[in-house]
């Protein structure tokens, strides 16, 4: 375990066993806190640049005096609501994966006690509000812009958040709901956030620069170390296409070597387990699996995985083994690689826009079921732009009930670290899988179906805060 990861579990130890309750506020910086900082254009002018330019670590006043003139001119004339959609684009394709997962741990660890959380910048409203939105924070204070005849003017409204004004924001807000300073946590990166770390009683440097590093050292401040979100390099996307092209030859492979027995099923378990090995080791990613006796009992099962990578589709059926098929998204089938391969395995495919389609095709799957296969799906629906676990859908529930066979959690952990969501580049690393127990489904009710179904999230985000050793 290295040294950071050691500080990250006696800060998040400390969090558990300290005062709960909602007067307990943590208080997280944005930029070099929350999100490293993402590349951008050297030369910006667009909306897009000058908003993703914004989001940096260790900002200096020079440098902060310097965004606010390029904001004046890329935002006055310019509706909200067009700035609005600007930043949720930003953050869907490149901001996400700059996002800490560090700082995710420590967000759903405030959480879990109760506290209140916000997320505080010197930046707009643009910038910050789709990653709270994402990270479930609901509180979020950044810099007002000013507007006129219904556009902007390119110019903040009254006092930025930087420095003392966003102190001057954080007490203001500690007032209005009743924030117990005293026993609250703030987490920043810069010396410029220093007054605000000097308003609670459990300040936190996050990446220091050099004089908030000092700063903390002077008063005992604590003091953690996230480890830096970087772009695929070259040698990762060499990688990646070494291991395609060892899915391809290893699903081949596993195809050819059973094609003797005629027997389909061997057949789709053969390249399955070849082609998941092949790529995995050549892509330099280790698999890691804690709980691994469910994976084989009891069968046929509905194995449910959470969903943030499309690396699961290589993972899931290296944990599990052969026996299992997969309910995917009806837009697979058009991928060149995977849409054959899962074809051959037998997915089923649901069309996500429509409801009654998707509940149709998904009758089938209870007889494939009951035939003795089990089938693995990601309830999420969709794949998450955190490690945040989104909302469970029920069919692969309903499926389940149908059956008469139970429901096995998969919980993956680091899959976005290895693959970001948007990207097909995969980095090395070991991605941790937990298989829980079994759970019985043939006793719940219609009624009741809401309430299990909530539960079984749950054991998701706590399987993820707390990681079985």
């Amino acid at each position: 375990m290295t040294d950071a990861r050691a500080g990250l579990d006696a800060a998040l130890a400390a969090i558990r066993s300290g005062p709960q309750g909602g007067a307990v506020a943590a208080i997280f910086d944005f930029g070099g806190t929350v999100v490293d900082a993402p590349k951008s254009r050297r030369l910006r002018r667009k909306p897009a640049d000058v908003l993703l330019g914004g989001i940096r670590d260790h900002m200096t006043d020079g440098e902060y005096s310097r965004f606010l003139r390029e904001l004046s001119v890329a935002l006055a004339g310019r509706s909200e609501q067009e700035l609005d959609d600007v930043g949720r684009r930003l953050f869907q394709r490149t901001v996400y994966g700059y996002l800490y997962p560090e700082a995710w741990e420590l967000i759903r660890t405030h959480r879990a006690a109760g506290h209140t959380i916000v997320l505080v910048s010197s930046l707009t409203r643009f910038q910050v509000a789709p990653a709270a939105a994402q990270l479930g924070i609901e509180h979020v204070l950044y810099t007002p812009m000013a507007t006129s005849g219904g556009v902007l003017t390119g110019h903040p409204d009254g006092k930025t958040l930087w420095h003392n004004g966003k102190a001057e924001a954080v007490a203001t807000f500690a007032a209005a709901h009743r924030v117990d300073l005293e026993h609250s946590y703030a987490y920043a990166d810069s010396i410029a956030d220093l007054p605000m770390l000097s308003l609670v009683g459990h300040p936190v440097a996050v990446n220091a620069d050099d004089a908030l590093s000092a700063a903390a050292d002077r008063q005992h401040w604590a003091t953690l170390t996230f480890r830096p979100r970087r772009a695929p390099r070259a040698s990762d996307y060499v990688r990646t296409a070494a291991g395609f092209a060892g899915l391809l030859g290893g699903a081949l492979f596993g195809v050819a070597s059973k094609a003797p027995t005629q027997d389909r099923q061997r057949m789709a378990d053969a390249l399955m387990a070849h082609a998941a090995r092949n790529t995995l080791r050549i892509a330099g990613v280790r698999v890691r699996v804690t709980g691994g006796e469910h994976a084989r009992s009891p069968r046929p099962a509905v194995f449910l995985f959470n969903h943030q990578s499309q690396f699961d589709i290589i993972i899931v059926p290296e944990v599990l083994g052969g026996g299992v098929t997969a309910i995917g998204k009806k837009e697979l089938t058009k991928n060149p690689v995977f849409g054959p391969l899962m074809r051959f395995v037998g997915v089923t495919f649901i069309d996500r826009a429509n409801t009654a389609q998707a509940k149709a095709a998904l009758r089938p799957v209870v007889e494939t079921l009951r035939g003795g296969l089990s089938v693995a799906v990601a309830p999420e629906g969709t794949r998450s732009y955190t490690p945040e676990v989104g909302p469970f859908k029920k069919g692969a529930f309903h499926i389940a009930m149908q059956a008469g066979v139970p429901v096995i959690p998969v919980v993956i952990r680091n899959a976005g670290e290895i693959c970001w969501r948007n990207a097909m580049v995969a980095r090395p690393g070991t991605v941790d899988v937990a298989i829980l127990d079994p759970i019985d489904v043939s006793a719940w009710e219609p009624g009741d179906l809401d309430d299990n179904v909530a539960r079984v999230r749950q054991l998701f985000v706590d399987t993820l805060l707390n990681w079985p050793h």
